[in-house]
């Protein structure tokens, strides 16, 4: 599709974001006012504010009321060995929050069984969230635990803010990361949807093999992160 057949917000919209991708505008600076933007585009404000907006939700700059719009920085996690996403976030003076999406009951197929080192049909609880900081979607979570090993979990997941502190609590299991695999993939459009990205946007893979203090198996995890948004940190381990 041709850029002049796109409408005309989306059209600035993409003008600004080449901007900030070319560096003309870094992270922390100030875009120019509403009125400086209207004239260099020809536009009312109306149509500036959309373009704003689209910019504001694909996590890209962050409106200020009284001070107008900066760009802002992509989120950096830490991956290490402790599986820590809340602490981490706070660390940056962060306050994410989370919607339980779902929270089931289903058969380990073949994947699920050779990731939990299960048996094939094993009762497993799948838990997944939205993540939001400010608002925001930064990523989707699936986490999938072997139902015998946690009995009652499923009512636990609806109380507790943070996995770890969850595991230790109810069931003395510490949460240490085995192993993680990061990839880079379109976004389906369910998870497009509720990360309120555009359709075909890239998002960060990681899937995660998580233990208890004595090695044993006890989470597969999903994440699907903004690509635009997030940055995973792999930390040395000694």
């Amino acid at each position: 599709m041709r850029q002049d057949a796109l409408p005309l917000y989306l059209q600035i919209a993409d003008e600004l974001r080449r901007n900030i991708e070319e560096a003309v505008f870094n992270v922390g600076d100030q875009l120019p006012t509403e009125l400086e933007l209207s004239k260099r585009f020809g536009v009312h404000r109306h149509t500036l504010r959309r373009a704003v907006d689209v910019l504001r939700q694909e996590g890209i700059v962050d409106v200020e009321r009284g001070r107008g719009t900066f760009v802002v920085a992509p989120i950096a996690l830490p991956i290490g060995k402790r599986v820590r996403f809340n602490e981490a976030l706070k660390a940056q003076s962060l306050s994410p929050t989370w919607q339980v999406l779902r929270v089931v009951n289903i058969n380990a197929d073949p994947k699920l069984a050779k990731r939990l080192e299960i048996d094939l049909g094993s009762a497993v609880i799948l838990f997944e969230r939205l993540y939001l900081i400010d608002d925001l979607p930064i990523n989707i979570s699936s986490s999938h635990f072997p139902g015998q090993r946690f009995p009652g979990l499923m009512a636990h997941c609806e109380t507790y803010r943070s996995i770890s502190q969850m595991l230790i609590k109810e069931y003395d299991c510490d949460h240490l990361r085995r192993s993680t695999r990061i990839s880079a993939r379109v976004a389906r459009p369910r998870d497009a949807r509720l990360l309120k990205m555009p359709a075909n946007s890239p998002i960060l893979l990681s899937e995660s093999i998580n233990v208890d203090q004595t090695g044993t198996v006890i989470e597969y995890g999903v994440t699907r992160f903004r690509g635009d948004r997030m940055e995973l940190v792999m930390e040395q381990t000694v």
